[in-house]
């Protein structure tokens, strides 16, 4: 059992597809842990930890290009304006959509652009993605 996250390419494969599928780009994060949760290599805790770290990361990363073009004044696209509304009404919970495919992408997008504390936009959008591959593992 290789448990060390820096010298296995499964850990570090899931923690790239993980950051992947949190942006714009295509990715299969719960493939990937799904399949590695079968293999039963890695304590699934672990498995667990590391998706829903690189998952996070790839939300803030999204965070961080909503506050960088707040700062720009970019006009935010239809997409992003909903999703800022949405935030807006309903409150920082909403980012526990963060994991919805496109929606949480706008959602990241949006946190970032309103200013919310990067520290309460990683807590919320960690809960969420950490739900979501909670039930992808409950499910394999």
């Amino acid at each position: 059992m290789n448990d060390s996250f820096l010298t296995s390419p499964d850990l570090w494969g899931l923690f790239l597809s993980a950051f992947v599928s949190a942006t714009l780009l295509p990715g299969g994060s719960e493939l990937v842990l799904a399949y590695l949760s079968m293999e039963q290599q890695h304590p699934p805790l672990l498995l667990w930890g590391i998706a829903t770290a690189g998952n996070s990361l790839g939300g803030m990363s999204s965070w961080l290009l909503g506050r960088l073009a707040s700062r720009r004044l970019l006009a935010p696209k239809p997409s992003q304006q909903r999703a800022i509304g949405y935030l807006i009404k309903w409150g920082r919970p909403m980012l526990l959509l963060s994991w919805l495919p496109v929606i949480g992408d706008g959602l990241c997008l949006a946190a970032g652009w309103l200013r919310i504390h990067p520290l309460t936009a990683l807590l919320w959008i960690g809960l969420g993605k950490g739900l979501r591959y909670g039930v992808v593992m409950a499910l394999v």
